[in-house]
């Protein structure tokens, strides 16, 4: 470098107004530096992150002790300080983009000091924020953008990763369920028939019928296993057709309320009027509300109400099943479609009906959630797409 250009760049060589500009620039490039090392760091919340951002944007405007920074992200809003004063000042704004989606932007503003204010260097005096400031807003806005996609990114990545673990893990279990079943399902076979053919003797004593009775009971509870371990390993698909579920789930609630032994079980339905159908195996379907409503009926303890809702959404139709039932702890609920997972006492649930609820849901392209409180209740809501003019479901949009 020539010794004239080294003698221009002095600091001390220039004049008072070339020294604050310098000084300006300084601030603005460490501000820079420090928002790249809050998103380097990582080993915050991605609300404590953005706050910190907010507070060193705020520290690189010509007048700190009157700037006022806030971001906004979607739902989430940052300010820095946090009670501002008067916005009635100079503003600019950069838009927050998130994989080139607006999710919100950043302001930089000055508080009014009040306009008795003799000091010359106040924003009232001075022209509006500068062209420099405005693209330090903008690069701390990409940044912030940046950073934003790399942690959603992320959090994607883990949720694509516990799918995954989640579908092999049942792809592994209905393996071993369709084996255990075909194994056992004869043995009990002939146990049931033996014992119903011993039961049509006329010379047998009363202890051994009863022995028989007990033997055919059993067979009959191990069948039912069987059975739904079969329907969870089938890979089969289901026949669909296009189907009404109101008529579905009059059906099912009408044998339900004959067959239920709880007289403190109230049933409500509630019906939407305009119902479209949906493409659905009608038996399947039926399956699912029957599970939903004998596992509301389970968690009602003596007294309560069991209500099936059905509500009509722009692209889906929604089925919920509402108890005022024992509810469910965020454990138990977390694992309740988990396979073989019941909280009821050995032998009186075998946890595979919220399972084979789930897979069918699954196959006919909709979804299932649950809500639940400890002593308040739970609801199940169940959405089916609708179908298309060409006779397809219709796709669900990612939310």
């Amino acid at each position: 470098m020539a010794a004239d250009q080294r003698h221009h760049l002095d600091p001390s060589k220039l004049d008072d107004a070339s020294s604050s500009e310098l000084a300006e620039r300084v601030k603005e490039l460490d501000c820079l530096y420090q928002v790249a090392a809050i998103f380097a760091e990582r080993g915050e919340p991605v609300r404590d992150c953005l706050e910190r951002v907010v507070a060193v944007l705020a520290s690189a405007c010509r007048f700190p002790e009157l700037a006022l920074a806030e971001l906004t992200l979607d739902d989430f809003e940052a300010c820095w300080p946090e009670c501002p004063g008067n916005r009635t000042g100079p503003r600019i704004i950069a838009p927050l983009r998130v994989d080139g989606k607006p999710r919100g932007e950043i302001r930089l503003a000055y508080r009014d000091p009040g306009r008795d204010s003799a000091d010359a260097s106040t924003p009232e005096k001075c022209d509006l924020f500068i062209a420099e400031e405005q693209a330090l807003l903008d690069a701390v806005a990409r940044q912030v953008g940046v950073f934003v996609a790399g942690v959603e990114s992320e959090r994607h990545r883990r949720q694509i990763e516990v799918t995954l673990w989640h579908a092999d893990r049942l792809a592994t279990i209905g393996q071993l369920a369709a084996g255990v079943a075909h194994e056992l399902n004869e043995p009990i076979c002939s146990m049931l028939g033996f014992a119903q053919l011993a039961l049509k003797s006329s010379e047998i004593p009363a202890q051994v019928r009863s022995d028989l009775d007990r033997i055919v009971d059993a067979a009959l509870h191990g069948r039912e296993i069987i059975r739904k371990l079969l329907l969870f390993a089938r890979q089969t698909p289901a026949s669909k057709r296009p189907v009404s579920v109101n008529d579905v789930v009059e059906e099912a609630m009408f044998l339900l309320e004959a067959g239920c032994d709880k007289s403190g079980i109230r049933f409500v339905r509630d019906l939407a009027t305009d119902l479209p159908q949906i493409p659905a195996d009608p038996v399947q379907l039926r399956q699912v509300i029957t599970n939903l409503i004998i596992n509301a009926m389970h968690a009602i303890d003596s007294k309560g109400t069991v209500t099936v809702r059905t509500v009509a959404r722009a692209d889906s139709v929604e089925l919920l099943v509402v108890d005022t039932g024992v509810g469910m702890s965020d454990d138990v609920r977390r694992r309740v479609f988990d396979p073989f997972f019941t909280t009821k006492d050995i032998g009186k649930g075998t946890g595979l009906g919220l399972s084979i609820v789930q897979g069918i849901v699954a196959g006919h392209g909709g979804s299932i959630t649950v809500e639940s409180d400890p002593d308040v209740g739970s609801a199940f809501s169940v959405r089916f797409p609708l179908l298309s003019s060409e006779g397809n479901s219709v796709p669900r949009e990612l939310s």
